[in-house]
């Protein structure tokens, strides 16, 4: 056999691959446009099909469209979160400032967070979050936004390696939850308090082990410690049912208590599958 024909083979292979990922991408989108165009503007404009969806009951056909729209959204997630490895992600208000010691305290914590080797991923806007992606970009780790799509535009704060904009808040919380291998929630609004309620909860009801939520703030969060301690006083929670939580000031405290916790799922420091060029995918690098 000649070595020309075994190379020439090869080369054909790897086109006709390649033409496969391009018609694999290609018609992915093409349903997603397609899902766009045939649901009526009215409900599709600034962020309002997930406010229709929610309104009550459609047509069969709106609620296949608007299925195929979600499937495309976590599939975007997939394909933009695979790779990104260990990582924690951080919630908290986009109004504190740089000279806020929230800030300045996020932006630590998120250093060395990054100096043990995970990445750190936020909203991608000001704020805390742009504290957060700041220390991760100090650390030298990688540092990542997944944002929502809203009528109001938030511009990306300027330390990310890579932002993510995903259209529904449901699809945005499964993916923070399933890439992250812990949350640290510091001082913030009803969003943060929404992300921060809900983890917890699958943490309670057992669809989530060994994942640890640093709060950081006491003085802050007081009530709401104060809230938790009603909870295990007239037995609507058990008294194990809040130990991944760590109400806290102190950002070594903080650390050692995600390292504590990650270190007893060690798959989920494991990465995934090696990236496919076949589907186009790359491993996410820190920019320098």
């Amino acid at each position: 056999m000649k070595p020309t024909v075994i190379g020439r083979s090869a080369r054909i292979r790897r086109v006709k691959l390649v033409g496969f990922h391009i018609d694999f991408l290609d018609t992915l989108t093409k349903l997603n446009k397609l899902a766009l165009v045939l649901i009526p503007n009215e409900i599709t404009m600034n962020g309002n099909s997930e406010h229709a969806f929610l309104a009550g009951p459609r047509s069969r056909w709106k609620e296949f469209l608007f299925s195929l729209q979600v499937l495309f959204q976590f599939i975007k997630g997939f394909r933009n979160l695979h790779f990104i490895g260990p990582c924690i992600t951080i919630f908290g208000s986009a109004r504190f400032k740089e000279t806020d010691v929230y800030y300045q305290t996020t932006e630590e914590l998120a250093s060395q967070l990054g100096t043990m080797g995970f990445a750190i991923m936020t909203g991608g806007g000001p704020g805390i979050m742009e504290a957060a992606n700041k220390g991760a970009k100090k650390s030298g780790a990688l540092s990542l936004g997944c944002n929502i799509e809203l009528p109001f535009e938030q511009h990306p704060n300027p330390y990310l390696d890579r932002m993510v904009n995903i259209r529904y808040f449901f699809v945005r919380k499964e993916l923070l939850r399933k890439y992250s291998s812990g949350f640290v929630i510091m001082p913030g609004g009803l969003g943060t308090l929404d992300e921060f309620v809900e983890v917890i909860t699958l943490i309670q009801t057992g669809k989530m082990k060994n994942f640890p939520v640093v709060v950081m703030g006491v003085e802050y969060h007081e009530k709401l410690m104060r809230y938790f301690e009603s909870l295990i006083d007239q037995k609507t929670v058990g008294a194990t049912d809040f130990q991944h939580i760590l109400f806290t000031d102190d950002i070594a405290e903080a650390a050692e208590h995600i390292r504590n916790f990650t270190e007893k799922s060690p798959d989920k420091h494991v990465p995934g599958n090696a990236p496919l060029w076949i589907l186009g995918e790359r491993k996410i690098a820190p920019k320098p």
